[in-house]
């Protein structure tokens, strides 16, 4: 049955349909009539101080929940505050919705001088998102939404754009009763599936890469990793997988006793990973290993063409092809898979700087004080250390802006909609920077408006530390590395946000149990010398 709305309401009764429960932006006068529709609807609106707050947090939204995150942002330059969180979903593979205004119709591409105009803001977008549409009849709507989803969705997850000109908003139709076009989890092939069990069969050192696309494979993952009796080396996104058992390597497949290993393998099944540069080559030195039998599972044709070359692709959901592959493999009954990845573990963790273990220690006292809690990074010296070594104890939760697009000033926002989005309501760890918090410093208000479960964790080297010495161990006289910073504790509490200061780490668990009794926000401001 047809019923008679404005598009704008329309348009989040179908965000409703397709399992939308949050939306995030900040409202203006070119996007007032999609909240007409959101006043009256189970949808709960986040207001951010910042359009690119309202992207990472979109982004650590979707990261916890599996669902994509969503964004309302008026045209011009609220969606263009917005690029850069998109930026870093894209490269992350993170699904976002960006639905933005424009101007009316007629006005467009003629750079008259009406309010936030842009001479091409959909062209803008292509250069970001996996699709953008603009939306020029209202009765479009449905196939509109339908294309997005299966664009953000059926293939190697991302942003995509729709923008809606003011007119068009506001309009009145009718559209028939919505059923969301169904996306099934893509299936392997059955010859390449018997081709790679074949070749793994025949293996007697073999080794398996988890990235961030095997993050909800978890079970699968394990099921393959003890049949084949393999080694799994995780990504930064893919770290929290096998957690604890013995066949884990939670390291860096840039350090030295990683390549190691996988230099020594027969057979490589690298599956849901991009093999990108910030993952596998974070000095930038070259040192990879070529991978001479390697195996890729990607559920994105696309993606399987681009790094690493593979003998053989498995085109298919991370969860299907890891089920159909550990089907087709008999298990073995001896062999020497926990003692090389044990071997492979100490000398990754051994050699580590002694400065960097002590910073990996910070956050093993996280994961041991607060079990299952998230930990949401942004650009600084705790999270680089984590990307290295850091032992995470379940899937999704380590994730940070420290790779891929590289985004300063994502950890707070990010852990803001990562708390939002957990079911079990648990505390949300972000590890931030003193120099990167600047950059979101009033989300605080956010995290306090929505009663976030965030502990921020404010690592305060007086500046931007990691920087800073990488100008110094490059004889480059460090310039521009020391910006000001503000009281951390003074501004949380004007925020009316519990918060406190430490002079060492020493003190730490027993601030991170404090925090982790509130039911709110706070900060932990760890003062370096």
């Amino acid at each position: 049955m047809s019923v008679r709305k404005t598009v704008g309401e329309h348009l989040v009764d179908l965000l409703a349909a397709r399992g939308v429960e949050v939306v995030f932006g900040i409202p203006g006068v070119h996007t007032v009539e999609l909240y007409r529709g959101l006043a009256t609807s189970k949808i709960r609106h986040v207001t951010p101080r910042h359009e690119g707050s309202a992207g990472f947090m979109a982004d650590g939204y979707a990261r916890v929940s599996g669902k994509p995150g969503v964004c309302f942002l008026i045209t011009g330059p609220g969606l263009t505050n917005a690029i850069t969180a998109m930026g870093q979903a894209r490269a992350d593979s993170i699904p976002m919705l960006v639905i933005s205004g424009v101007n009316r119709r007629a006005t467009l591409g003629n750079e008259v001088g009406h309010l936030h105009e842009l001479p091409d803001q959909a062209g803008m977008m292509r250069t970001v998102a996996l699709y953008t549409h603009t939306l020029l009849n209202g009765a479009d709507l449905p196939a509109v939404l339908d294309r997005a989803y299966a664009a953000m969705l059926s293939a190697r997850p991302g942003p995509v754009h729709i923008e809606v000109p003011i007119d068009v908003m506001s309009e009145m139709v009718e559209l028939p009763a919505y059923r969301p076009l169904p996306l099934p989890p893509r299936k392997p092939g059955a010859a390449e599936v018997e081709a790679a069990a074949a070749s793994a069969a025949a293996a007697r050192a073999p080794v398996i890469l988890a990235g961030g696309g095997a993050k909800s494979a978890d079970a699968e993952l394990r099921a393959l990793a003890e049949r084949l009796d393999a080694p799994v080396v995780t990504t930064i996104n893919g770290r929290g997988l096998m957690a604890g058992h013995p066949l884990e390597v939670p390291a860096s497949p840039s350090l030295g006793p990683v390549r190691d290993l996988i230099a020594a393998s027969d057979l490589v099944i690298a599956v849901g990973t991009q093999i990108g540069p910030t993952d596998y080559d974070l000095n930038v030195d070259g040192g990879m290993p070529t991978m001479a039998h390697l195996i890729r599972i990607d559920v994105d044709a696309l993606q399987a063409t681009r790094g690493a070359a593979a003998e053989a692709v498995i085109l298919a959901d991370a969860g299907k092809a890891l089920q159909a592959l550990a089907a087709r493999i008999a298990p073995r009954t001896a062999g020497n898979g926990a003692a090389r990845a044990a071997a492979a573990r100490k000398a990754a963790f051994d050699g580590l700087a002694p400065k960097m273990k002590g910073e990996v220690g910070v956050i093993r006292t996280i994961t041991e004080t607060l079990p299952g809690a998230a930990i949401v990074g942004d650009s600084t010296q705790l999270v680089y250390a984590g990307n290295l070594y850091a032992e995470i104890d379940r899937p999704g939760a380590w994730f940070n802006a420290a790779t891929g697009f590289g985004s300063l000033g994502y950890g707070p926002s990010a852990a803001i909609g990562a708390a939002l989005a957990d079911p079990e309501g648990r505390p949300v760890v972000c590890l931030v920077g003193d120099g990167g918090f600047q950059f979101c410093l009033s989300d605080i208000g956010a995290a306090v408006d929505e009663k976030a479960r965030v502990i921020f964790l404010v690592w305060n080297n007086q500046g931007y530390g990691e920087i800073e010495n990488y100008m110094i161990e490059n004889a480059i006289t460090p310039v521009g590395v020391r910006p000001s910073a503000p009281d951390f504790v003074a501004v949380a509490g004007a925020y009316g946000m519990p918060a406190e200061a430490l002079e060492a780490v020493e003190g730490l668990k027993a601030a991170l149990q404090r925090a982790a009794g509130l039911a709110g926000p706070s900060l932990i401001e760890v003062r370096l010398s």
